[in-house]
């Protein structure tokens, strides 16, 4: 959510973008063509990294600046939001030796922050961790990370066959966008690597229709995923401002809760000067895990419809991200308005 938090004379900017192009390492004649860098700092005692994306536009060049806090990849996974049987299922998964687990979900939803959390449950001196990522968005400790560079002819697919040479035992791809990527992470799963990736669709049934549509065949897809992950990110109710109400029956019924049930308190955003007067700070994930067994297994084979797949996996326990969400709500983590905003 953008927030006005200053504002500074246009005869500042184009010093204020050199000098972060300077820190950035990027080219500060260049004004025409977007740029890519990184910043790295310390603020008060903590190190930072900032990852710097210039932009030309009609009034000139935009720049963002994303924060990114190595404390924030380490977090432990029972601290990201899951619900504790959606934990339990995950935990079943990424404890194997082998098999592909898929993250899904729209960027800037947490999927990075998943899968590095993933990775610190499970990493060891005893397995080797190769990833490739574009970019690399934080450096951990006895993981090599490959920064993939597509200009150089580094791509993910190509790094992938690259590190299945090298005798890995966990493989994190940062992303599958192609069909080349996909059909070599899926024959990776299959021949005793556990491969941790992600994919952009907007639930976890959505998934296995989507490689089976990019080309890798369905028997493959169907062997080979052992777990889903959909996600989002909702920002937490700041506890010291949220207000108490009672809710009306259309809210309830707006927001997904079951018909007849009562709710005598919930809680929404008032804000004040601690929070910025948004009524929020920090925020939390909201989930849904499915399990592939064998009854996905048969459908993706013949290649089910997402729907089809989902009435299954709620069939089989698979608790809905809006189920999830709606959880967090009654439990004053975060306001219906919050949940409807990012879980459709």
């Amino acid at each position: 959510m953008l927030h006005d938090v200053t504002t500074s004379p246009r005869t500042v900017l184009p010093r204020l973008i050199a000098r972060l192009k300077v820190m950035a390492e990027m080219n500060i004649a260049e004004h025409q063509r977007p740029q890519d860098g990184r910043i790295r700092l310390t603020a008060a005692g903590k190190p930072y990294d900032l990852r710097i994306a210039t932009l030309p536009t009609v009034h000139g060049e935009q720049v963002v600046m994303r924060v990114l806090d190595s404390g924030s990849a380490l977090l432990k996974l029972e601290e990201l939001g899951f619900p504790s049987e959606a934990y339990e299922a995950y935990q079943e998964v990424f404890i194997r030796p082998y098999g592909a687990i898929l993250v899904t979900g729209p960027t800037g939803s947490g999927k990075s922050t998943t899968l590095y959390s993933t990775l610190g449950q499970i990493a060891s001196r005893e397995r080797a961790i190769i990833t490739a990522e574009d970019p690399v968005e934080y450096r951990l400790a006895g993981i090599n990370q490959i920064q993939v560079n597509t200009k150089q002819g580094l791509t993910f697919a190509s790094a992938l066959r690259s590190i299945l040479r090298s005798d890995p035992d966990v493989i994190l791809v940062g992303e599958i966008r192609d069909r080349e990527t996909a059909q070599v992470a899926i024959e990776a799963a299959l021949t005793g690597h556990l491969v941790l990736t992600t994919l952009h669709t907007n639930d976890a049934p959505s998934s296995l229709p989507r490689l089976i549509e990019m080309g890798v065949q369905s028997y493959l897809v169907a062997s080979a995923v052992e777990a889903v992950v959909a996600q989002r990110l909702v920002r937490k109710l700041f506890r010291k401002c949220r207000q108490a109400y009672r809710p009306e029956p259309t809210e309830l019924a707006e927001a997904g809760f079951p018909e007849g049930i009562e709710v005598e308190e919930l809680f929404r955003a008032k804000g004040c000067s601690a929070c910025g007067g948004t009524g929020f700070r920090g925020r939390m994930g909201v989930y849904e895990v499915m399990r592939v067994s064998e009854t996905i297994e048969r459908l993706t084979v013949e290649r089910a419809s997402s729907e089809e797949i989902r009435a299954v996996a709620i069939r089989e326990g698979m608790i809905p991200m809006r189920d999830c969400g709606l959880e967090r709500v009654v439990e004053g983590m975060t306001s219906i308005r919050e949940l409807l905003r990012v879980v459709s």
